[in-house]
């Protein structure tokens, strides 16, 4: 069983990794000041802000019966639904919002300000990030709500959680591994990723939360 609920939650965390402006704002953090400190830091903050909503989510999602007699609950499929239309409506949202013309989407104004970050700041940006993003939040419980359901133990919940948490945490370590291992050729690589993440997030973002919606609403209809 906790093969099944980490096989469900593969393609969840593979949505969260790919998240165009936080990948744009590691990569800020790598060309700045504190690069050092900061990039690490940042990651590490954006994986214990998915630890602190998994927490919570699978204290939730536990004791409110997921799983009844070794079928998952028909409460649980609803909130797939849910969870899965929601996503498909900022798809539409994200997709129609897009730039004309090849221009690019216009970035937070707090992203000017990234090359004074303090290291504390920067962890707390990652958590922030990570943790209160609505797409990762919406995420986060289709997850909690995926391994309760399969009825598997506390422990192998958190084991589960934590692959989603790690994969979901990939999108953002990349960057940090391109910068140790490509020494003075990061620079160069990095804003080729910058360039391309900011050009196409919109793209991105409406196919990603379309793929993931459509699927969440197949899982929920079948579970009801």
């Amino acid at each position: 069983m906790l093969k099944d609920a980490i096989g469900d939650v593969l393609p969840l965390g593979i949505g969260v990794a790919l998240s165009p402006l936080a990948i744009v704002a590691i990569v800020l953090m790598l060309v700045s000041r504190r690069a050092r400190a900061n990039g690490p830091l940042f990651v590490l903050g954006w994986l214990v802000g998915l630890a602190v909503v998994g927490v919570i989510m699978l204290a939730i999602a536990g004791p409110a019966n997921a799983n009844d007699d070794g079928e998952p609950a028909k409460w649980s499929g609803w909130l797939k639904i849910i969870l899965g239309a929601m996503l498909v409506l900022s798809a539409s949202r994200h997709w129609r919002g897009r730039p004309r013309d090849g221009a690019e989407t216009p970035m937070p104004k707090w992203m000017d300000t990234i090359d004074a970050f303090t290291p504390v700041k920067a962890f707390g940006a990652g958590a922030e990030l990570s943790g209160l993003n609505p797409k990762n939040l919406v995420l986060a419980v289709a997850a909690a709500a995926a391994i309760a359901e399969t009825g598997i133990s506390g422990g192998e919940q958190a084991v589960a959680y934590a692959v989603f948490a790690v994969l979901g945490t990939i999108g953002v370590a990349v960057p940090v591994v391109i910068y140790y291992a490509m020494g003075d050729k990061a620079p160069a690589t990095l804003d080729r990723i910058k360039g391309w993440m900011i050009h196409n997030n919109a793209g991105i973002m409406a196919a990603i939360l379309l793929v993931i919606g459509a699927k969440l609403i197949g899982d929920g209809i079948g579970g009801v």
